[in-house]
């Protein structure tokens, strides 16, 4: 079968062995390009398939997507609902594990998120960027009566629009290019200035030391700044007198986990069962599995009004 790996710090599409072995295999339907994709491919030599964000059908035929989290499901952090913190340590699909740029992909039975009736298979990859969304939103606490920004237009600020109009806020978003303001519009965010007010919690949707300083600047006293975009550059100096007069709370949002009510990709999955718009919206470009090489160049180009790019084999 065909699989997306990395050599050199370039993408290739090669031919392996079809996966053997404990799991479930699911013929893949649609991957897509996360942004930490490109920098482990930039950083890392990567010896599996690539691919995080997939999903596609099982032996019987039902459509399902994948938390591609390889984790212990045992630990305390794992029944805490964050198998991310695995004391056994956590192996990601598609960095560690064989992941779903693939024909097909073998997964762990606990990984597979049954989908709700009406998700376009080729849509179903976006379950794991909005249950990015979903974390994030669920870890900033109650919001009831809050003025939220998003900071950044890219996949992951626009999948927190549609996870914080599921708890009922308003939201305000701050994007760079056209693109990324028409797909906010379409998606109901507001898209504003930085300078136009200032929000009880920020959520930095871009990951750099200069949107740190900008999210702290914008909040207000005492107010949340929740951390959801990597910081892939290393130390982050922080803005330390803004940060500590303002009494600014901060916090960190990693990848998506359960609680109580459930898990957060289900709840992202059913969001997306309820939101038809979010896959013509997100996603912008779609590329054959063998132009695997080309849809990598194309998600790391900006001027090409990207937002999301998905493969389909």
């Amino acid at each position: 079968m065909r699989a997306v790996r990395c050599h050199d710090h370039q993408v290739h599409v090669v031919e392996v062995a079809d996966p053997t072995g404990d799991g479930v295999a699911v013929r893949i339907a649609s991957a897509g390009i996360c942004g930490s994709d490109l920098h482990m491919v930039g950083q890392f030599e990567l010896r599996a398939t690539l691919g995080h964000e997939f999903a596609g059908f099982l032996p019987d035929g039902r459509l399902v997507a994948v938390e591609p989290l390889g984790a212990c499901r045992r630990c305390g952090p794992c029944l805490a609902g964050r198998p991310y913190h695995c004391e056994r340590g956590l192996r990601m699909y598609g960095g560690w594990l064989d992941g779903g740029m693939a024909d097909t992909c073998l997964v762990a039975a606990e990984t597979i998120v049954e989908l709700p009736t009406g998700i376009e298979p080729r849509d179903a990859s976006l379950v794991e960027p909005l249950a990015v969304g979903v974390h994030a939103v669920r870890l900033a606490g109650s919001l009831a009566d809050a003025s939220c920004v998003v900071l950044g237009g890219g996949s992951i600020g626009l999948c927190l629009v549609p996870a914080l109009q599921a708890v009922g806020v308003s939201v305000d978003l701050i994007a760079r290019h056209p693109h990324q303001v028409d797909a906010a519009e379409r998606l109901g965010a507001r898209v504003v200035d930085a300078a136009s007010g200032r929000w009880d919690v920020v959520f930095d949707a871009v990951g750099t030391a200069e949107s740190l300083a900008q999210a702290v600047d914008m909040v207000r006293a005492g107010g949340r700044v929740v951390i959801v975009g990597m910081y892939w550059d290393g130390t982050v100096v922080m803005p330390g007198m803004a940060f500590c007069t303002k009494e600014v709370q901060l916090l960190a949002s990693m990848m998506y986990g359960s609680d109580a009510t459930g898990r957060d990709v289900d709840v992202a999955a059913r969001l997306l069962a309820a939101r038809p718009e979010l896959g013509p919206t997100l996603i912008t470009h779609r590329f054959p599995l063998d132009a695997a090489a080309e849809a990598f160049a194309c998600a790391r180009d900006r001027r090409s009004g990207v937002i999301k790019v998905v493969l389909e084999p």
